[in-house]
């Protein structure tokens, strides 16, 4: 089905909720972690009995403290390498990047699932608001926190990301020459599909269109002294929408996926969120990744696999492009026995060295 839907239409799918302030105490900027129990919070899946998790806080470069969890393999170890994860756009820590780290972890890896600055448990206001430059710091800032730690080799530390934190992680890498080797699953690029619409569907006279309304938002956000957010798009799926959004509506708004601090699972974007996408191209500089390692994953039938598979065209090597048979977007959220595990285990034991 060829999807005919502009940026201000995206901006309305991949949802968010107003979320609550936080009361995060922390009293190191970095270092201070928290034991967690398996029922001291709501996860999407399982803590693995291999693995220890601890909630984090550091700040990026913007002064914006994020939280994390930090899963340990519980055999523990030094000089471990270690992962930065996160994804998909609006979701939190809880939902896919957990089950990532939780995984990784008990492969032998020391994993960083984080909330992204302006969601869940990190901090940041306005609520729900994404960047395509904060966005990629985040990564950044994750990288930080782990090169910082005692049982970690800052030499052997890589990113994992999902969705729409994929294309995020392909900026980060090509800036950031401290990260060895980067993964993604599902990728979007955020920038491409806020300026473009899916399959390049936005006219240039819907471009301009969308632009002016979000122009103008502004004075009515800088009037009214808050943000507007619109309905709960997902909310509104019915049997006529679809396919891709129906698969959101499956994970994000149902027990498989719900959390209550996720956007995706309660409310909105800023009305204005698009604007910065539209105007920032992400993956300008991906031949800068070269000549460290990248793995892109998709689905076969995933409505999102070409933004994987153009990236890969124009990525330098080393690079490879894995497809999986007859799987969706949301399949690599969180099905654990399609996501290609093992292939992430061996492709970061053989470049986090």
């Amino acid at each position: 089905m060829k999807i005919q839907l502009v940026a201000m239409t995206f901006s309305l799918l991949l949802l968010g909720a107003c979320q609550q302030k936080r009361e995060v105490k922390q009293e190191a900027q970095t270092q201070k972690s928290e034991i967690m129990s398996k029922t001291a919070e709501h996860y999407t899946f399982e803590l693995s009995d291999k693995v220890i998790r601890q909630k984090v806080a550091f700040k990026n470069r913007y002064g914006i403290e994020l939280t994390g969890d930090l899963y340990l393999p519980k055999n523990g170890g030094n000089n471990l390498p270690a992962l930065a994860i996160s994804g998909p756009f609006g979701a939190v820590k809880e939902q896919s990047s957990g089950l990532y780290a939780n995984q990784m972890a008990a492969r032998g890896f020391v994993a960083l699932a984080f909330d992204p600055s302006y969601t869940g448990e990190s901090g940041g206001e306005p609520r729900n608001v994404a960047s395509p430059d904060i966005n990629t710091e985040d990564f950044s800032a994750a990288i930080d926190f782990l090169g910082l730690q005692d049982n970690i080799d800052r030499n052997k530390l890589g990113i994992i990301g999902i969705c729409g934190f994929g294309g995020f992680a392909l900026n980060a890498t090509a800036v950031d020459k401290r990260i060895k080797a980067v993964a993604t699953t599902s990728m979007y690029d955020m920038s491409r599909v806020n300026a473009e619409g899916y399959f390049g569907s936005t006219t240039p006279e819907q471009r301009r269109e969308i632009l002016k309304q979000m122009s103008l938002q502004r004075w009515e956000d800088a009037k009214n002294g808050i943000p507007k957010y619109p309905e709960n798009g997902l909310a509104q799926t019915n049997e006529k929408s679809p396919q891709f959004v129906k698969e959101y509506y499956d994970y994000y708004k149902t027990e498989r996926g719900f959390h209550e601090r996720s956007l995706n699972s309660n409310g909105s974007w800023t009305a204005t969120n698009s604007l910065s996408f539209m105007n920032m191209p992400l993956l300008t500089y991906i031949k800068e990744i070269s000549p460290r390692p990248m793995l892109l994953i998709a689905g076969e039938n995933a409505h999102s696999k070409y933004f994987s598979e153009d990236a890969y065209k124009v990525a330098s090597e080393p690079k490879e492009l894995l497809i999986i048979p007859n799987k969706v977007h949301t399949d690599l959220y969180d099905k654990t026995d399609v996501i290609p595990f093992d292939k992430l285990e061996s492709f970061f034991e053989e470049n986090l060295k």
